[in-house]
């Protein structure tokens, strides 16, 4: 058993840390910096100077000896020329530093002391930390080993044993030597030792405290026993009960404890020597810059030479002034206070509070570099350098020199003002003449000279001007544009008529064609005649001088251009009347310019306007709406037409020519009419677009002779829909396809082959053949609806498809919600857009049969005529279709060839209509007297409204219209 509780006791205590293991690491403070050397309040400059590059190397008599060795004498490596300064030999700085006779050694030795002090204060207190700290872990060491033994199995047991000291004695010495411990006493309540390193005092009392283990509780002490000096640590044995039934005590020699802190001492010592050295050295190298830096002056060196340069500094003629980093002034010799007028205790107030003219101010603000930049302060023009200190270890900072050049002002400012004429000319240059709009343009003239030149400009025009005439006496002009400091000037306001007194400045002006200059309106009788009413309200007003020019372009004379001032006190002068007369000069080339273009385009919209349908033709096959639109700026050669053809057809044409202006206007205007008179040849799609290609081709020959721009590059849709076949024929030329909108509400583009545009000359036209329901919409339109620069085509046709598809089923509703939906806010190109609704002729309204090729059919298609017009109650034309039948059947059947078939159509019209497969074409002639034949088509050109032949691949149909009754 005895074995059992060692080996136990063993695994027990056999984690114990040794007592002599290192102690946790002790934090040191760090050493302390030593503080700055005071300053004066002019210390600032005294650097500033020290390290300017006009530091002269000549030194004051008897200084160059006093406090200094030959070792610490300097050695020029440098001069003031090549900014480099004078550089110091490191032993001779150093040994200077060493002296103690300069503010460099004088710092150094205090440094060094302090530096010192520091150190022995932490070797001190770091030993002292060290004992504390291996104190407190031996205590604590004591009491877990205390611990450990009192609570480990069997100490309560062998307590209440026969003999105590057999059983303990062994384990309490192998735990002790185990734990590192000098001793493990185990006694009874009464103190009496059971266990003890020397046994020889088994059995004696225990010295130390006892009291508060009887009471339960574990405790440490510092106490003087047997074995000496010593710290222990007392703990209770309990039973199960919590009786105390024994003690147990362990504890260390304060010898031992000691011992720890006296091996880490040589490290203290050592880490301390190192620190002062560092320290040592680190204060030889500041001490060596300062030295450095204060050139090895000695206080009453600085002292004598801050006494010459101040005298120096107020003694100058310029203004001299130092700005600290943040702003705030430094110092300003008397020079600069009289310059500024600084107040007197201007030092050490911000720059900003010093009431400064504000560029003056930030510039001093800003420390940045400045080469005689000129500012006007008060009454004076100074000349202001400035250089940035760059101080180390302080925010950077400025000197700025100041030099009183008002001598300068009068020219500096005769050039300011030449500056600000030319940039006057310059922004009239790129501000006036921005559009073509006569007005505009006028407005942007008197735009431009307000306030810069005068307080107000009016430009008044001649009504033919504003039209885009050529004003021949101009006696009447109208105020077109008025600009000024303030709106309430009593001059004559926008839109108002204005006739000239011929003794005004403004007639005199335009009379001569050369500017009228008034220095004094109140004495000007010839300016006050064109209205004494207005005239004294001027004047009490405050305007006191005009210049008034002529708007003149070669001979033509636009209106006058006036220009009013009231703020300044002085009058215009020569050198302003020339400049208002470049102003105006170059301003009347923009408004002649905007009058031309005013000119051309009315011309152009009045020729457009009357190239366009003014009103579309009554028709049964189409409900027909439409929307022009014009482009913001010129005039495009969109258009479009809707031609009744034969057979109750109807023709729906929409075309886009190259350009604007004048030109695209007039070639519109030419490919309409040519096709109206193609579409009166009742030619298929096909055809109309080939013969309108042969013209543009044509049309580009005969201008590329005169120098004109050709149109090749137009295009064309053209669509004949037949209502009685539902059928829609389609063919176009470079033209954006049609739209279809179903009755069902699907909207599709029908694939109809996209020819060449017209003018390529040689290139064939398709056509495609639509079956539409009645009711369905058919969309054309020219590319301006669809595409514009900041939307292509295919985003275009979807935009239409959507409007369709939601859209009013009315024509006149679809156009609304097409404009809605899809033409920009300002179109760049026309915009021409024809919604056509489909209808469908009734069944009961139209009838035809084959006529067989023989005499006796004459007879009976004139027999079934009969009966279906009286069916349709028109017997009033019963007589004329008759005799209409008879001819066109019977030339049918001895010029043409079968099958032959007639067919009636009740429309708006009566219409008769005769097929054959012979394309001959008949010719109405005037057969004479005594001729048998030939006045057939004569007779049926008298008794009809209109009649013509139209040809298919099959053969050829002549058809009739006759008015209903």
């Amino acid at each position: 058993m005895g074995i059992g509780l060692s080996e136990a006791f063993g695994a027990a205590w056999g984690t114990f840390p040794a007592v002599g293991a290192a102690a946790p690491p002790v934090t040191g403070r760090d050493p302390l910096s030593p503080p700055g050397a005071g300053q004066c309040r002019h210390g600032h400059m005294v650097r500033l100077l020290g390290r300017s590059r006009a530091q002269s190397t000549r030194r004051p008599h008897g200084q160059r000896e006093q406090g200094r060795d030959d070792g610490a004498r300097r050695v020029p490596h440098g001069s003031a020329a090549d900014g480099q300064g004078p550089r110091w030999r490191p032993l001779g700085g150093l040994r200077t530093a060493l002296s103690g006779r300069s503010v460099a050694g004088q710092v150094f030795l205090l440094q060094v002391v302090i530096v010192l002090v520091l150190v022995v204060s932490a070797v001190v207190a770091l030993v002292l930390q060290v004992r504390h700290d291996s104190t407190k872990e031996a205590k604590n060491r004591s009491l877990a080993v205390a611990e450990t033994f009192a609570n480990a199995p069997g100490t309560r047991e062998a307590l209440s044993s026969s003999d105590p000291t057999a059983v303990l004695q062994p384990r309490a010495e192998a735990a002790r030597i185990q734990s590192g411990v000098d001793f493990i006493v185990v006694m009874n309540t009464d103190g009496i030792r059971y266990t003890h390193p020397k046994p020889d005092r088994i059995g004696k009392q225990f010295v130390g405290t006892l009291e508060p283990a009887l009471k339960g509780e574990s405790f440490t002490e510092e106490i003087t026993g047997t074995l000496g000096p010593l710290v222990q640590a007392v703990v209770p044995v309990k039973d199960p009960d919590g009786k105390v039934v024994g003690l147990v005590s362990a504890g260390i020699t304060t010898e031992k404890v000691g011992g720890v802190a006296e091996q880490q001492l040589p490290l203290v010592l050592a880490a301390a020597a190192a620190a002062l050295a560092l320290a040592t050295a680190g204060t030889a190298l500041v001490s060596k810059r300062l030295l450095r830096q204060t050139h090895g002056l000695g206080p009453s060196e600085m002292t004598r030479m801050y006494e010459h340069h101040d005298a120096v500094l107020h003694a100058v003629r310029e203004g001299v002034m130092i700005v600290g980093g943040g702003g705030r002034l430094l110092l300003a010799n008397d020079e600069a206070h009289r310059l500024l007028d600084l107040p007197g205790n201007a030092e050490g107030q911000d720059v900003s509070a010093l009431g400064l003219e504000t560029p003056m101010a930030d510039l001093l603000a800003s420390g940045r570099i400045a080469n005689d930049e000129v500012h006007l302060v008060g009454d004076r023009l100074l000349a202001v350098n400035q250089r940035p200190t760059d101080l180390q270890g302080e925010p950077t900072g400025s000197v700025a020199t100041l030099r009183d050049s008002t001598e300068l002002r009068a020219l500096s400012g005769r050039a300011e003002s030449a500056r600000g004429r030319l940039k006057l000319l310059y922004d009239a240059g790129v501000g006036v003449g921005t559009s073509l709009d006569v007005t505009r343009t006028a407005e942007e003239l008197a735009e431009v000279a307000v306030p810069r030149f005068a307080d107000f400009v009016t430009v008044d025009l001649a009504p033919a001007a504003l039209s885009g005439e050529e004003p021949e006496a101009v006696t009447t002009l109208r105020r077109t544009a008025l600009s000024g400091i303030r709106k309430d000037a009593p001059l004559y306001k926008v839109g108002e008529k204005i006739d000239l007194v011929a003794s005004s400045p403004q007639a005199l002006s335009i009379e001569s064609g050369h500017s009228i200059l008034e220095t004094d309106l109140s004495r000007s009788p010839g300016w006050q005649a064109q209205d004494l009413e207005r005239s004294a309200q001027v004047v009490e007003y405050g305007i006191h001088s005009l210049i008034a020019v002529p708007l003149r372009v070669g001979p033509l004379v636009m209106g006058v251009a006036t220009f009013w001032r009231s703020q300044k006190p002085e009058p215009f002068d020569q050198e302003e009347l020339a400049l208002a007369e470049e102003l105006v000069a170059r301003a009347a080339v923009s408004i002649d310019n905007a009058r031309r273009y005013t000119r051309e385009h009315t011309m152009a919209v009045t020729l457009q306007r009357s190239l366009l349908p003014r009103s579309l033709p009554e028709q049964s096959a189409l409900e027909v709406a439409y929307r022009y639109l014009p482009a913001q700026a010129g005039v495009g050669g969109d258009w479009f037409d809707v031609l009744p053809l034969s057979g109750s057809r109807v023709a729906v044409v929409v075309g886009d020519v190259v350009g604007h202006g004048l030109h695209a206007a007039a070639t519109m205007g030419r490919l309409r009419t040519a096709v109206h008179n193609f579409s009166a040849l009742d030619l298929p799609p096909d055809d109309i677009l080939g013969l309108l290609d042969e013209l543009v081709s044509r049309i580009d020959q005969d201008e590329a002779e005169d120098g004109s721009a050709p149109i090749t590059g137009a295009t064309c849709l053209y669509a004949i829909y037949d209502p009685v076949s539902r059928c829609c024929t389609v063919a176009r030329a470079g033209h954006p396809p049609l739209a279809v909108a179903r009755p069902d509400g699907r909207v599709d583009f029908p694939d109809v082959p996209a020819g060449p545009p017209l003018g390529l000359g040689g290139l064939p036209f398709e056509t495609a053949e639509l079956d539409l329901a009645e009711g369905s919409r058919l969309v054309l339109y020219t590319d301006g609806l669809v595409e514009d620069r900041g939307r292509d085509i295919d985003a275009g046709l979807e935009l239409l498809r959507t409007a369709l598809t939601g859209a009013d089923t009315s024509p006149q509703g679809t156009c609304r919600a097409v404009l809605d939906a899809l033409p920009p806010s300002r179109a760049s190109d026309d915009i021409a857009l024809i919604v056509a609704r489909t209808r469908a002729l009734d069944a009961g309204r139209v009838v035809d049969w084959e006529v067989p090729a023989e005499p006796a059919a004459v007879g009976r298609s004139r027999a079934d005529a009969t009966r279906k017009l009286t069916e349709w109650g028109l017997d009033d034309l019963v007589f004329t279709t008759e005799l209409i039948l008879s001819e066109l059947v019977t030339n049918a059947i001895r010029y043409g060839s079968g099958p032959i078939r007639v067919r009636l159509i009740h429309d708006r019209n009566l219409i008769c209509e005769v097929t054959d497969s012979s394309h001959t074409s008949p010719h109405l002639r005037y057969a004479a007297t005594t001729d048998e034949g030939g006045r057939g088509l004569y007779l049926i050109a008298q008794l009809t409204q209109r009649w013509g032949t139209r040809y298919s691949p099959t053969g050829k149909t002549i058809w009739t219209e006759q008015t209903l009754p």
